[in-house]
């Protein structure tokens, strides 16, 4: 490029109502429609199940509180990479952009697009269980993955635009799905489900904390706003606003939900079903309430999966301004001003987790990866806090024990994901991967910039 051309740049153009879809766009997807199965499998009752919903949701709620604060003071695109960069150094930044490489976003994006491709199949009449059509499904999701790529290249409008119509569309979903399980399956059932609260066995500690897991895969999406500050207008004012309020609104919708289905069916009919809302739509309405619930997921899905390539791009494009990725990732479209190279290498390394992995593999390999930096950029709040330069716009109330509470509840969640059987090997595999960073920094960008704080 010409030293007379600037290089264009990422824009503002984000306001708030397309903030706070973001945030409720990228989180509201399979998660509540999936998760809810393997839930009750571990907690077999009704007060343990809602109660790892409720603390799912206050520790989304902690995190997206500290996050509001740093997102306050330090709009940059890039997000958690931004404030771990900021309140640790190169060496914890660069570790989290491998793992976004490497594991946390090909295999969200992937496990989204499988389960469009799935709800896609179902809707048209085809069972994507049986082969050859559960390839099939992963060709959907690739081509699934392209698609939105291709969309949030041609500009943030296109990408915004198509967010929140999605999200209008599956919150309304959700809301329905919940007032025809209190107008009809509540009368019929009585509230015999609800009881008896907390049976013989639905409890423990280590069931708690699997549960816990899952759950968090259906909230997490919170923080994947703060990827974009560099590109939300007014940021220091609307970040806040949006994480915060996007956060409360899953939170209700999602408990809403739960205690919808618990209205229509029992807490072992739940267990057993891999599509909790189409089996208690069936109830309620038949095939049509299936056909409604089918079609409410594939667009939950598909805006998540809009919402996932346009935010998550933005961490590559802060890693190579920053010097610490391929500096041509950085670069921006000149007609279309969105980081084209970036998200391009991102529908890349989703389609071929998703060509060859599992929905099971993406779902928890990407929570387990995720968790360490979330912890990490929350405490990086104690960091900012001792700094008389930090003037954010916004402060966390409940400071010092909302991000604590965050933090400890992370160690307790991995500690828990190394200790039970069940998840030792993906856990140590997925944290395993995560410090592969430490020797690939050093033998890249680390010799030139060692460990040095920005």
């Amino acid at each position: 490029m010409s030293g007379s051309t600037a290089q264009p740049s990422l824009k503002r153009q984000v306001g708030l109502w397309s903030a706070i879809a973001v945030v409720i766009g990228t989180t509201i997807g399979s998660g509540i429609f999936r998760s809810p199965a393997g839930i009750a499998e571990k907690l077999p009752g009704p007060l343990p199940m809602g109660a790892v919903w409720v603390m799912g949701g206050l520790l989304a709620l902690c995190g997206a509180l500290s996050l509001a604060e740093i997102a306050s003071a330090y709009p940059r695109t890039g997000g958690i990479y931004a404030f771990v960069k900021e309140g640790f150094g190169n060496l914890p930044a660069f570790m989290f952009g491998w793992a976004e490489v490497s594991v946390i976003r090909a295999s969200s994006v992937g496990a989204i697009a499988i389960t469009f491709a799935e709800y896609f199949l179902r809707a048209i009449g085809i069972d994507p269980s049986v082969d050859p059509n559960h390839q099939y499904a992963k060709y959907i999701a690739a081509a699934a993955i392209f698609a939105m790529g291709l969309v949030n290249v041609l500009g943030v409008r296109w990408g915004t635009l198509v967010l929140n119509l999605t999200t209008i569309a599956k919150y309304g979903g959700l809301l329905f799905i919940v007032m025809l399980a209190f107008a009809l399956g509540l009368p019929q059932t009585g509230g015999a489900n609800f009881t008896p609260a907390a049976p013989p066995g639905s409890f423990s500690v280590s069931m708690f904390g699997l549960a816990l897991v899952s759950v968090l895969w259906a909230y997490d999406g919170w923080a994947d706003l703060s990827y974009t500050a560099g590109e939300v207008k007014d940021p220091e004012r609307n970040m806040p606003r949006a994480l915060i309020g996007g956060t409360i609104a899953i939170i209700v919708i999602y408990l809403l939900a739960n205690l919808a289905y618990l209205s229509v069916l029992s807490v072992t009919e739940i267990s057993q079903s891999r599509l909790v809302a189409a089996d208690v739509a069936n109830k309620l309405m038949g095939q049509a309430g299936v056909t409604f619930v089918g079609v409410t997921v594939m667009l939950s899905t598909f805006g998540t999966l809009t919402g996932s390539l346009f935010t998550s791009p933005r961490i590559f494009f802060a890693m190579a301004e920053d010097g610490l990725f391929f500096k041509f990732v950085a670069k921006v479209h000149p007609k279309y001003h969105t980081p084209h190279v970036a998200i391009w290498i991102n529908v890349v390394l989703a389609i071929v987790f998703v060509l060859f992995l599992t929905f099971e593999q993406l779902a928890e390999a990407f929570v387990t990866a995720i968790v360490p930096f979330y912890a990490l950029s929350v405490a990086a709040l104690f960091v900012f806090r001792k700094r008389p330069e930090y003037k954010p716009a916004f402060r966390t109330p409940g400071y010092p024990f909302v991000p604590l509470l965050f933090v400890v509840s992370t160690i307790y969640l991995l500690a828990n994901g190394l200790i039970d059987a069940s998840s030792r090997t993906l856990t140590a595999t997925a944290l395993g991967m995560i410090l592969l960073g430490i020797p690939v920094y050093y033998l890249t960008v680390g010799r030139n910039q060692g460990v040095s704080k920005a």
